[in-house]
């Protein structure tokens, strides 16, 4: 049968389908491997790293102590996005994300566009968090050995401030390059020793917080909190302006749960574990950060923050007047970025699995090593692109095209939420249902998710749109033509 082309980009893909093309496909599908542990720590991995260690610097000069209450207001925004996926990811249990949650509902150009989000977020994430690991690599070789790497070799040629881009010829960023290849080492060799890795990982790295809790707490002053909001009104930021213009700057420290839904066909039993998983990550997140956020602010003033780099190593250098608190949790740094560019890497190949399989790019990116189980070949060009974006570009810009491509993902599976549970009837095969019904919660995650996003620079909008409008042309120049639903009839 011939389809008319708004047929074509409204037809979905049932979500039943997903497994059988998994298998379908060139050199099988992907093996189930992953239980509820490695699987929740995937979630934790990906979400706590850069952002913790970075985020009070540029939040506690908006909101003062009440950052605090920043941290809780972007928990509940995740949190409402969370519960969607959860429901979602137990509806469609299939590699890709919110991209194969939106082709199961609200259609095929969307799914597409979708998909271009996602490879914003994790592609360009994966890039910005080992510029990241770059930093506290450094601070690291300072305090341990009293060595620095050259500054040419850990500066970007390209640097942005928003405005203007400046070109350092002669720079090169060589640290972060270093990661990439570590990490794409460890996930060719497959997702089951990937996680092994990435879960242990992750048991140090929310070891090292709560060691920085601890220590912190030895310091704490109940003083710092008075006066609890800021007062200081010149930049707007005074009162709950401030805890609310914070609020976006800490939500993006939330970003990386929705990576357990790019798992779905390597779970063992994914209608139950993957939305465990994705709450038991956003409960296991929210605590360790409400936690650092409080011995941070109790143990020194919050006008000290601003400007203050490495800050959680200098709060225990300064509590405990020694170098080695600090050395600890550099080192801690360095492991929990690297958990970090491994799961974003990992997220992104998983997507571009996904994608292929359905016929929309290559396939090139579907085809996985017998013996690993791996898409070999998918993440070495995923590795080698992020590689080279850390290697080259500062990340100043690039921490706002991620969160432009995450809260366009997060706003699409907000209202597949409603779509599917309409497509699927009250009889289909489920197990976590968003609770008062499928409108509320979806409804206040995409208006959590509209507000932060108005507050992003005009600049991002305007590489977004360039971004998207290049994926509108991939789409009608290649994927409509080779979508495996064409063959489906």
């Amino acid at each position: 049968m011939n389809l008319t082309l708004g047929q074509k980009l409204f037809r979905t893909k049932p979500a039943e389908r997903a497994h059988e093309d998994s298998q379908a496909v060139h050199g099988g599908g992907l093996n189930r491997t992953l239980g509820l542990f490695p699987l929740t720590m995937i979630g934790v991995g990906a979400t706590v790293g850069t952002g913790i260690f970075f985020t009070m610097v540029e939040a506690v000069p908006k909101a003062g102590p009440a950052v605090i209450l920043s941290f809780l207001i972007a928990a509940i925004t995740a949190g409402l996005t969370a519960l969607c996926y959860a429901e979602l990811a137990g509806r469609v249990p299939a590699s890709g994300s919110s991209y194969s949650f939106a082709y199961a509902t609200v259609g095929e150009f969307a799914a597409f566009i979708v998909a271009a989000c996602l490879l914003l977020e994790y592609g360009l994430a994966g890039s910005a968090v080992a510029i990241g690991w770059s930093d506290y690599l450094n601070n690291f070789l300072q305090n341990a050995f009293g060595w620095e790497i050259p500054a040419s070799l850990r500066s970007p040629m390209f640097v942005s401030d928003h405005s203007n881009l400046t070109v350092h010829s002669g720079n090169f960023n060589l640290p972060p390059v270093l990661l990439v290849a570590m990490c794409c080492v460890l996930l060719v060799r497959g997702t089951k020793e990937s996680a092994t890795t990435n879960a242990i990982m992750v048991v140090v790295k929310l070891a090292i917080l709560a060691f920085f809790a601890a220590i912190a707490f030895t310091g704490f002053d109940a003083n710092n909190f008075t006066p609890f909001f800021n007062t200081d009104n010149s930049k707007g930021f005074a009162g709950m302006a401030g805890v609310t213009a914070a609020a976006g700057t800490v939500f993006f420290s939330f970003i990386g749960l929705d990576t357990i839904a790019t798992a779905g066909e390597e779970v063992k039993d994914p209608r139950r574990n993957v939305p465990i998983g994705i709450l038991a990550a956003l409960v296991i997140v929210t605590a360790f950060y409400m936690l650092v956020a409080l011995a941070a602010m109790g143990a020194q003033p919050a006008h000290m923050f601003e400007g203050q780099q490495a800050g959680l190593s200098v709060i225990l250098q300064n509590v405990t007047g020694k170098a080695w608190p600090a050395l600890v949790l550099s080192a801690g740094a360095v492991v929990s970025v690297f958990s970090v560019t491994l799961v974003t890497i990992y997220g992104q190949t998983r997507i571009l699995y996904a994608i292929s399989r359905d016929g929309l790019i290559p396939k090139t990116f579907q085809k996985v090593n017998p013996k690993s189980g791996a898409p070999v070949s998918n993440t070495l060009i995923v590795c080698l692109v992020v590689g080279l974006v850390a290697g080259l570009v500062d990340s100043t810009f690039l921490w706002d095209m991620v969160s432009m491509g995450t809260l366009t993902a997060f706003i699409v599976v907000s209202i597949a939420v409603p779509v599917i549970r309409a497509k699927q009837g009250p009889d289909a095969e489920h197990g976590f249902r968003v609770p008062f019904g499928p409108y509320v919660v979806p409804g206040l995650s995409i208006a959590a998710c509209l507000y932060i996003m108005k507050d992003l620079p005009h600049a991002t909008f305007r590489v977004f749109f360039i971004w998207m409008a290049a994926a509108v042309a991939t789409y009608f120049l290649y994927s409509v033509r080779h979508s495996r639903l064409n063959k489906k009839g």
